[in-house]
C-alpha cells in the first residue's frame, strides 16, 4: 500500500480510547485495532492513543505496548501516543521506551508530550497538578539530552535527577541510552485545551506541533493558536498553520437527522455526557464552554452539539468545518475522534464517509 498523496489538511484519528468497562477488554483492544487497520485502508495519515492508568472507561495504560502490536498489522500509517504523560514516568525511561519504540516501527512513530491530566492517574503517581507544566518541561529537556549526547550523564533537576557515570563501559557497551531511528527525533507535538495555554506557548517555543483538544470551543482553538504563535514569534520562529493539529468528534449518516439521533445515543454522545459528569466532580465545565459566563447545566448535549460535536450529512459537516476554519484561522491536520463500536456498522459508515466524501470536499474548498 502506497504512502496517501500529501492534502492541504491530511487527517488522522485520536482514541482515548473509550470503551464500556462491561465490554471485554480483550473485545475492546480488538476492535481499536481493526480500527487502525481500517483507518490506514481510507487514508488516515497518523493514528493517536490516549494513556490513562486507573480509568475503567478509558483503558490503554501504556500506548506504546499498544503501538507495537499494531506495528504487524499496518504498514505506512503513523502511530503516536497523545500525549505520554511525562509528569508520570522517570525521563529517561520514556527516552529508553520511545527510542526502542522509533526502531521497532521503522520510522513510523510520531510524539505527542504532555501532561496526564486525569486525577486518579496523578494520585497513583505522586505526581502533583501545580506542577505538571514544569515537570513536562523539565522532563522534555532530559529526554532531548539524553537522545541528543552520549554518556557520561549527570542531569539534575527539581523532580528528578539523571547520574550515569561510574559504571559506563565503553569496551562492553554498558551505560549507554538509545538513540531514536529518526534523526534528531520523531516528530512531537505538544497538546493543548485551554485559553491561555503555557504548553502552547512552549510548544511554539520550540517548534513542535500545536495540537487541539476536541473537548474545547472553536473561539479557544483559535486561541491556542494565538499562544502558540506567541511563542513562536518570542523565539524568533514563524509559525505554520500546516503544523496545527485540530482533533474534532464527527459523525456522519446519510441525513443530518439520522446522524444526530445516532451520536445522541452512542457512545460519542455518551463520551461527551460522562466527561461533563467528571467535570462536575471537579472544576465544572469550564472546559467545555465558548462563554465563561454561561452556566454549567446549559454546557449540555444540545449545546455540545452545535460547538464541540459535528454530527450531520456530510454537506453539514462540511459548513461546519468551514466555519471553524474561518474562525481559528485555518489549521493542518484534522484529527477524527473515535469511541466504541458499540453499533459497528454506523461507525465504519461515517469513517467511509468521512474519509472518501467529506475530506475531498474540505480540500478542493480550501484549495
Amino acid at each position: 500500500m502506497s504512502a496517501p498523496a500529501r492534502q492541504a489538511i491530511p487527517y488522522g484519528m485520536f482514541i482515548m480510547p473509550f470503551h464500556p468497562p462491561s465490554k471485554p477488554l480483550a473485545q475492546s483492544f480488538d476492535e481499536d485495532l481493526e480500527l487502525i487497520v481500517l483507518a490506514e485502508k481510507l487514508g488516515f495519515s497518523e493514528f493517536w492513543i490516549g494513556e490513562h492508568h486507573t480509568m475503567k472507561y478509558e483503558p490503554i495504560v501504556m500506548p506504546e505496548i499498544f503501538i507495537a502490536r499494531a506495528l504487524g498489522e499496518t504498514k505506512t500509517i503513523r502511530l503516536g501516543p497523545a500525549p505520554a504523560c511525562l509528569n508520570q514516568h522517570h525521563p529517561a525511561h520514556v527516552a529508553s521506551r520511545l527510542a526502542f519504540l522509533d526502531h521497532l516501527s521503522k520510522g513510523r512513530l510520531n510524539l505527542c508530550f504532555g501532561a496526564g491530566s486525569v486525577t486518579a492517574d496523578q494520585e497513583l503517581y505522586g505526581a502533583e497538578p501545580k506542577n505538571a507544566p514544569a515537570m513536562v518541561d523539565e522532563s522534555l529537556d532530559m529526554i532531548l539530552k539524553l537522545w541528543a549526547t552520549d554518556p557520561p550523564y549527570e542531569i539534575s533537576g527539581k523532580f528528578w535527577n539523571i547520574s550515569l557515570k561510574k559504571t559506563v563501559d565503553s569496551e562492553t557497551g554498558i551505560g549507554y541510552i538509545w538513540k531514536p531511528l529518526q534523526q534528531p527525533h520523531p516528530p512531537i507535538a505538544i497538546p493543548g485545551m485551554s485559553r491561555g495555554s503555557p504548553s502552547m506557548k512552549m510548544a511554539g517555543r520550540r517548534g513542535y506541533s500545536p495540537f487541539a483538544h476536541c473537548l474545547v470551543a472553536g473561539n479557544v482553538v483559535a486561541d491556542l493558536w494565538k499562544n502558540y504563535a506567541e511563542g513562536a514569534h518570542a523565539a524568533g520562529r514563524e509559525p505554520r498553520r500546516s503544523d496545527f493539529k485540530v482533533a474534532r468528534s464527527i459523525f456522519l449518516a446519510d441525513t443530518t437527522a439520522e446522524a444526530e439521533r445516532l451520536a445522541r445515543k452512542n457512545s460519542l454522545g455518551k463520551n461527551y455526557e460522562y466527561i461533563g459528569r467528571l467535570f462536575d466532580k471537579g472544576l465544572g465545565r469550564k472546559l467545555y464552554k465558548r462563554d465563561l459566563e454561561m452556566n454549567d447545566a446549559d454546557c449540555n448535549l444540545d449545546y455540545l452539539f452545535r460547538e464541540q460535536i459535528i454530527a450531520g450529512d456530510v454537506d453539514h459537516a462540511l459548513e461546519r468545518l468551514l466555519a471553524l476554519r474561518e474562525e481559528t484561522g485555518g489549521f493542518g491536520t484534522l484529527v477524527l475522534m473515535s469511541y466504541d463500536w458499540d453499533d459497528k456498522a454506523s461507525w465504519v459508515r461515517s469513517m467511509e464517509l468521512f474519509a472518501k466524501e467529506l475530506m475531498p470536499r474540505l480540500n478542493k474548498a480550501v484549495g
